[in-house]
């Protein structure tokens, strides 16, 4: 297991190296660049097989207990180790980032997107991989931020490098925003690191904030909770995701969506519940307000790109959509009880696979299409896509209603679980504010399902009229690429208790300052 978890960690960085060197004269073929897409498609696999074998492994009687753990020492001077492990929390992250990789690259094996060389582009989706792993896996504060800063390099080459329109603005803007989040976090980890004397997670987590002074924490808090706002992102720190999503290939924005946007909601349960209590007690009102704040503005700025007449783009609407639904996700933290913390981790891996699902369909439609302006896809010759490519719209319509929540849908529980949540917050915190928050947030749900249902009627419905040319429906290779998602979101929403089993042991530990 120790072997099996480094492995995951180490094994995608080993192949981004392989992936800048030539290839042995006995694997490059007729084509390198296939052969190079291909090494892309093995490492990944093998990765995603060491992480179902590490699940199959894992121990589900106690997933409080972090299992598969390493622990050695790295900088004696400081205390910083090299400590990994994974319990019912880091788990279902864990896996969920193996297999987009692996379907990213599966993908792209066969829809290469436009741009340079593509020995350049695996190594930057490994190296994104191992990054996204190692965040999830690491349990030193140093550590993680390391890995946390390690994703935004690839990240900003895949948008510059690979991406379309007003590519090197949205990379600039992505790379500017999230630095200067994560400089104010690594403050933040130093001062808990030096105030307690230790930078492990563990051992910080069990003492639930008794070596820190209340006002430690509430700046601990500020410091490190702007950092990993901005990577979720909570409104108003989300600018730079409608940009960086539009411009981003298609693979790009599959893995921005589904594991980069995890890794800050996270960091919230990981590091800043256990460690930080008193702080995050402070902070939680204000946490679930800027939530709610964002569920409501995310569907209204949807709304108004749904409209007739607007210009919107759909990727630039699935980025708004998850603004508001990544507030479904703060404001469970905020309520700082297991049942609105579970609904949060519940709702990031439906987020995960639900939004990773639309991210493929609305690259497959720009494809096809050569635009995903709305106004265009629904006009007299537009998409139709019940008519023109029947799977294809059908699967859309399928991953838009599971967006909105469907009941028996994987986008439910999560967002249920957290109202809940709010419903009955952690003692101390106001319950009428709450009550409040739950009220706003139930009516975001309204509005989610309005601005969905608007895009289904006007990209899969319509009348199919001739064209000069005919609509490919799904092709082979993106229903072996897409079939996985949708199969996991049905599994996910009719036995929600694979997830929760997982998570509900791990977060009653986590909230009652490590004690199970």
């Amino acid at each position: 297991m120790q072997f099996l978890l480094a492995f995951i960690v180490v094994g995608p960085l080993i192949g981004a190296v392989a992936a800048l060197l030539p290839a042995p004269p006995g694997l490059r073929g007729k084509n390198p660049d296939q052969a190079v897409l291909r090494h892309g498609v093995t490492v990944t696999g093998a990765i995603l097989v060491a992480a179902i074998v590490l699940a199959l492994g894992f121990d589900h009687d106690h997933p409080s207990k972090m299992q598969a753990t390493t622990d050695i020492s790295w900088i004696p001077a400081l205390d910083v180790r090299i400590h990994l492990g994974i319990d019912g929390i880091s788990l279902p992250l864990l896996v969920l980032t193996a297999l987009l990789t692996f379907l990213c690259a599966l993908y792209s094996y066969f829809k290469m997107p436009d741009g340079p060389s593509p020995n350049a582009f695996v190594a930057l989706v490994l190296v994104l991989e191992s990054g996204t792993l190692a965040t999830f896996a690491v349990l030193d504060l140093l550590l993680f931020f390391l890995a946390f800063e390690m994703v935004l390099i690839p990240m900003y080459f895949l948008i510059a490098r690979w991406g379309g329109a007003q590519r090197q603005a949205a990379a600039w803007k992505f790379i500017l925003y999230t630095l200067l989040g994560s400089v104010i976090m690594l403050l933040g980890l130093l001062l808990i690191g030096l105030k307690s004397g230790t930078f492990d997670m563990v051992a910080l987590a069990t003492d639930n904030g008794r070596g820190l002074t209340s006002s430690v924490q509430v700046i601990a808090v500020l410091a490190i909770g702007i950092g990993l706002a901005v990577k979720t992102p909570m409104w108003p720190l989300h600018s730079w995701l409608p940009d960086a999503h539009t411009a981003a290939p298609t693979v790009g924005s599959v893995l921005l969506a589904g594991v980069l946007l995890k890794m800050g909601t996270y960091g919230f349960v990981r590091i800043l519940l256990p460690i930080t209590p008193d702080g995050m007690h402070t902070f939680a009102p204000y946490l679930a307000a800027f939530a709610v704040v964002g569920i409501v503005y995310g569907s209204l700025a949807c709304l108004a790109l749904a409209r007739p007449g607007s210009k919107g783009d759909l990727k630039r609407l699935i980025a708004y959509s998850s603004v508001g639904h990544m507030g479904f996700v703060l404001l469970g933290i905020a309520t700082m009880t297991p049942t609105g913390v579970n609904g949060a981790l519940f709702a990031n891996i439906a987020h995960g696979l639900i939004t990773g699902l639309l991210f493929f369909l609305v690259g497959a439609v720009k494809d096809r299409y050569g635009t995903a302006d709305l106004d265009t896809l629904s006009g007299a010759t537009g998409a139709a896509l019940y008519g023109r490519a029947p799977r294809l719209g059908g699967l859309l319509a399928f991953a838009a209603v599971a967006s909105l929540g469907l009941p028996g849908l994987a986008g439910f529980w999560g967002e249920m679980l957290t109202l809940f949540g709010a419903f009955d917050p952690a003692p101390g915190l106001s319950r009428p504010a709450f009550l409040t928050f739950m009220s706003i947030g139930a009516f975001g749900t309204l509005l989610t399902a309005a601005y969905m249902l608007i895009v289904v009627r006007r990209v899969c419905m319509g009348e199919k009229r001739e064209e000069p040319h005919r609509i490919a429906d799904i092709q082979t290779y993106e229903f072996a690429a897409w079939t996985p998602l949708a199969a996991l979101t049905v599994l996910a929403g009719l036995w929600p208790a694979v997830l929760l089993g997982l998570t509900d042991p791990a977060v009653q530990k986590l909230l009652a300052g490590g004690k199970s």
